[in-house]
């Protein structure tokens, strides 16, 4: 007689296929049954489970970047270019998924936006812990930006350590300049826990990279750097666009100055000199 557990059902599965002992061995790798359970709207505005479902997966995105970038940061520690590269190229790919997410939002008018807006009180994107992460990597650094999570001391912490850590684009230089290229001294040496800002030694080395030979693995790392860099700026003016089409130049929630606040940080880009060096080569 054959085992009935191991039949095949009328759609052809095999039944020990279909039923488990307490959760499915995809839930406990996934754990879909608790991220479905996150969606809490606070209003009936039809618009907000989409709101909060889209600013979750953001959330993933950013630790998931966050992950890669570390990746790359440590590879580069260790000169292993190689490994590093390709946690830069993955991080690519996550971005331009991260920068796609902003879709759902996009035409939200101003109605609809107000329909839920009141219901998250202060909350607001830039308290975002792993988002902070991102930028800090980025070497886009503020104290100011870490006592907003004063009263979680674990996030505290994590964001007090990485604001004194090397950026990715810290220990870039530290490579490059171990590869013997002329790396100023007072940027190496410079202060972690703020922003950094374009070196005219740092653009010629860039200037240096790009106008020495086309296939020079430096190169592609010059363009990786420029793919982030390009989609950090798209990310934030995107933003700006949404804010702007959905609430106008009102105050942000959370206290700042909404769109103007956003557009500031959007006219930045970062790693600055692999743009500046561009109109030396």
């Amino acid at each position: 007689m054959t085992d009935s557990t191991l039949a095949p059902t009328e759609s052809g599965e095999d039944d020990s296929l279909l039923e488990f002992e307490g959760t499915t061995p995809y839930d406990d790798y996934v754990h879909a049954s608790l991220l479905t359970t996150l969606q809490q709207p606070f209003t009936d505005a039809p618009e907000e489970m989409g709101f909060l479902v889209t600013t979750q997966v953001m959330e993933l995105w950013f630790t998931l970047i966050v992950h890669e970038w570390r990746a790359a940061r440590e590879a580069l520690l260790k000169d292993d270019f190689e490994l590093a590269m390709d946690a830069l190229r993955r991080s690519i790919s996550q971005h331009q998924a991260l920068n796609d997410s902003w879709r759902p939002l996009a035409k939200l008018t101003p109605v609809q936006f107000n329909g839920f807006r009141a219901a998250f009180g202060k909350a607001s994107g830039f308290q975002s812990a792993m988002y902070r992460h991102m930028e800090f990597l980025l070497g886009d650094k503020s104290r100011s930006m870490v006592q907003p999570h004063r009263g979680h001391p674990r996030v505290y912490a994590e964001l007090e350590e990485a604001l004194v850590e090397p950026s990715l684009y810290d220990e870039v230089l530290a490579f490059l300049h171990r590869r013997g290229l002329p790396v100023p001294q007072q940027v190496l040496e410079r202060d972690r826990t703020v922003t950094h800002e374009g070196d005219p030694g740092i653009e010629e080395v860039w200037r240096q990279i790009y106008a020495g030979p086309r296939h020079d693995p430096l190169v592609a790392l010059g363009e990786a750097l420029t793919d982030i860099s390009e989609l950090v700026r798209r990310w934030r003016s995107d933003h700006v666009l949404i804010v702007r089409r959905a609430m106008g130049a009102k105050s942000g929630s959370g206290g700042s100055s909404g769109v103007e606040w956003l557009e500031k940080r959007a006219n930045r880009f970062v790693f600055p000199e692999i743009w500046t060096a561009r109109s030396y080569v």
